[in-house]
């Protein structure tokens, strides 16, 4: 069984076989639901508690 995967920046969970999986120089794994959450951590550097289409999940 696939084991279960966030989006790190959205916190969604992701579905196997879909997302990306970007590791960074210093080893640290990012796992992201789509190129529209990778876009706006790694090339806009947005806070995700800022951006206002994330659900806040309680």
């Amino acid at each position: 069984m696939a084991e279960k995967r966030v989006c790190s920046f959205c916190g969604e969970d992701i579905e196997p076989g879909t997302g990306k999986m970007f590791v960074r120089d210093n080893a640290t794994i990012l796992f992201f639901c789509t190129h529209k959450c990778q876009k706006n951590m790694l090339e806009l550097k947005r806070n995700p508690r800022r951006v206002g289409w994330i659900a806040k999940k309680k």
